[in-house]
């Protein structure tokens, strides 16, 4: 499995980069390739998203230069920025792995282990989705399959700047907080830190092989 470390990437660019991939995945013209990124700061709006699930009115928004682009994903509206690490997996699930449920529970387990790793015990929440710290989210999950091919994924805050989810209705859930690796632990975690652990047991999951690149496949280019 190809995990691709990519940097600071704007998030329209990134996401015209996963429909790229994911049509060259369908196609059968790459194999199953992994995005390990951060965006700047940006609101995405998932295909449940509600207005007022935005709560910063645009003017603010702007003055602290966060955009707003409504996606293909499922849910509701999520925050990414520094401090993020982004992972977006184009796999082929076809032949033997076709559950949804499955996935997304790779994905929050991927999440769950790299918190264990740092002495973190992060856990699902009933009916919700994500890896959370007692009632705190500390990771988000999100995805758009389409021929059994996905993308988008996942999202887990190392050293996010929590403020910036106080801007909106964090996946549309009112009673319950916002965490990072970095304020659980009273020390910084970095993107940097927590890209190899992610990797590996995304990867275990699915019993592959990391094989790491910092560029992306086929002189494709962020």
């Amino acid at each position: 499995m190809l995990f691709c470390r990519l940097g600071t990437v704007a998030y329209a660019e990134a996401h015209d980069l996963q429909m790229e991939l994911q049509a060259k995945r369908i196609a059968g013209e790459i194999g199953d390739t992994v995005l390990l990124l951060e965006h700047p700061a940006v609101l995405t709006l998932g295909r449940s998203s509600k207005n007022e699930h935005v709560v910063a009115p645009p003017d603010v928004l702007k003055a602290r230069g966060i955009s707003v682009h409504e996606v293909g994903r499922g849910g509701d509206v999520t925050y990414h920025g520094p401090g993020q690490l982004v992972v977006y997996p184009i796999i082929d699930l076809k032949p033997d792995r076709r559950d949804v449920r499955k996935y997304m529970w790779s994905l929050e387990e991927t999440m769950i282990r790299t918190c264990a790793d740092f002495g973190l015990t992060a856990t699902r929440v009933e009916g919700l989705n994500g890896a959370w710290i007692d009632q705190r989210k500390v990771g988000a999950v999100g995805v758009r399959i389409s021929r059994w091919v996905t993308m988008h994924g996942l999202a887990l805050n190392a050293n996010s700047d929590l403020t910036h989810f106080d801007l909106i209705v964090p996946c549309g859930i009112q009673d319950k907080g916002v965490t990072s690796l970095s304020a659980e632990l009273g020390r910084t975690i970095g993107v940097a830190d927590v890209i190899d652990p992610v990797a590996g047991h995304f990867a275990e999951l699915y019993g592959a092989q990391v094989e790491w690149r910092d560029a992306l496949p086929g002189g494709l280019s962020a």
